[in-house]
């Protein structure tokens, strides 16, 4: 079940309004002012933090109780809560949580409590509307984040280091490939395989994942690619 005011306004369900320069303004669920790109067409303004939180809740809980070793069934099973919107900025922790998790089960070692509660922190900070303002997806950036957390790295480290960087270099280079405009179930999608992949050759942790991904969320999605994206049904 999902809102509906998926990929629009969670207060009236306008459709998003993005500007090339960003404006202050209050957020409608908070009254915290914040500098963003994009209000809704009525003028209504959600910050990223009251945008993703109870979605970003809902992730860790899912994960902390999963022994699934399929970073996408991670994936296509949060997607399904009703707080994980059809765009939105809790992609990026989603990403990294669901690799954390399928990683840890397949015999990855990590402290999965302590690492998720960094996922949400890491990829809280994240800011919606990257993709495209940056040029640097956040579902990319979460997996980035994963093996970052996984291999301990900091700005300091040497090997593990240039591993974190070129994996998510990897993502973004098969997002750029695919194009947009952004889709996060999409993205969220092709940076979960990449970084599945990059593990199993770098790190020699096995981690499943299905053969085809059929995306269930087209009708959702406004702008999506159909023929165009490797998931579309």
């Amino acid at each position: 079940m999902h809102s509906e005011h998926e990929g629009a306004c969670l207060i009236c369900g306008a459709p998003i309004v993005y500007y090339d320069a960003p404006k202050e303004m209050e957020c409608m669920i908070c009254h915290k002012k914040a500098s963003s790109h994009a209000n809704c067409g009525e003028g209504h303004f959600v910050c990223d933090v009251c945008h993703g939180k109870k979605g970003i809740t809902a992730i860790i809980a899912h994960c902390m109780k999963s022994d699934s070793r399929d970073p996408i069934a991670l994936l296509q099973e949060m997607m399904e809560h009703p707080s994980v919107y059809m765009h939105g900025p809790e992609h990026h922790v989603m990403v990294g949580a669901a690799l954390l998790t399928a990683c840890r089960n397949a015999g990855g070692e990590t402290d999965l409590a302590k690492a998720l509660g960094e996922m949400a922190y890491r990829g809280g900070q994240y800011p919606g509307g990257s993709c495209g303002y940056w040029g640097s997806c956040g579902a990319a950036v979460s997996a980035g984040m994963f093996l970052s957390i996984l291999t301990g790295t900091t700005p300091l480290s040497t090997e593990t280091w240039g591993l974190c960087n070129r994996l998510t270099a990897a993502c973004l280079e098969k997002l750029g490939t695919i194009g947009g405009p952004r889709c996060c179930k999409r993205n969220s999608f092709t940076a979960a395989l990449t970084a599945a992949e990059y593990v199993k050759e770098h790190l020699g942790v096995a981690m499943e994942v299905p053969e085809q991904i059929t995306c269930t969320h087209s009708a959702r999605n406004k702008q999506c690619l159909k023929n165009r994206c490797p998931y579309y049904r």
